[in-house]
């Protein structure tokens, strides 16, 4: 009976990724980033791309669940990841996966320009945006992705389309220019929602992979402290009202 049973073939399930290290993450109680990063790495290791990726990560909460990862990562200033990505898979075409991970203010206010031009250049990069809606840290002030009516520090009374601006939707204007292979926004607000947006993940990677242009997921994510919410309370926010102005689907999915 032992022998028989220590001739069993076990396979891995699921479990902590093999790139994981053991290393306390800096983020608040119920934020989305950690889990966001664990999509992508997960994405990677089931593509069979992980050991020749490098991550860009800039300024905010995003990027940090790659700070417990045994991958090769590059950390810029506030903006410019887009640019040091491409810069990074010029030198390294044929050999490296090279994606970002940014907050919606790095990756949308200061880093607009780097991502239009990088889109319009048609970069062979994926670009993933954490969308927690806010500034998550330096203290939630407004971000692009900030709803109407959004109450954040610097729009107490919340925010106003006429006096702050609307809310920016990013996949749907890279979708439209020709640079861009690949544009989907999802979410991590239920189970449902991680499989389907780690699909889009998988998508994105592949069309670098293929070399066809440019890809980029946003993914929206919790931020309970600057939301001032309890982790339940946020998730179901996402659900009633973030998912409400940003539609979760696939914008451009082009060969």
């Amino acid at each position: 009976m032992n022998d028989k049973a220590g001739s069993v073939h076990k396979e891995k399930i699921y479990g902590p990724s093999d790139y994981k290290m053991d290393f306390p993450l800096p983020s608040c109680p119920g934020c989305g980033s950690p889990s966001a990063c664990k999509i992508i790495v997960e994405a990677l290791e089931e593509l069979g791309l992980i050991q020749n990726s490098v991550v860009v990560i800039g300024v905010g909460c995003a990027g940090m669940g790659f700070f417990g990862t045994k991958m090769d990562m590059a950390m810029c200033a506030h903006g410019p990841s887009p640019s040091v990505a491409a810069g990074i898979k010029h030198a390294n075409y044929d050999d490296v996966t090279v994606f970002t991970v940014q907050g919606d203010g790095d990756c949308a206010a200061i880093g607009a320009g780097y991502l239009i031009n990088s889109a319009a250049r048609g970069d062979k990069i994926t670009i993933f945006m954490f969308n927690n809606t806010n500034y998550g840290t330096t203290g939630g002030q407004m971000a692009p992705t900030t709803l109407l009516g959004q109450v954040t520090t610097t729009t107490p009374q919340g925010r106003d389309g006429m006096a702050q601006g609307y809310p920016l939707h990013v996949p749907e204007i890279l979708a439209t220019m020709k640079g861009v292979a690949y544009s989907a926004r999802g979410s991590i607000h239920n189970f449902a929602h991680y499989q389907r947006t780690k699909k889009y993940v998988k998508s994105a990677l592949q069309k670098q992979t293929a070399g066809i242009g440019l890809s980029f997921v946003e993914i929206l994510t919790a931020c309970p402290v600057n939301w001032r919410m309890e982790p339940i309370k946020a998730i179901r926010w996402i659900e009633e009202e973030v998912t409400v102005e940003y539609p979760l689907g696939e914008f451009k999915n082009a060969d």
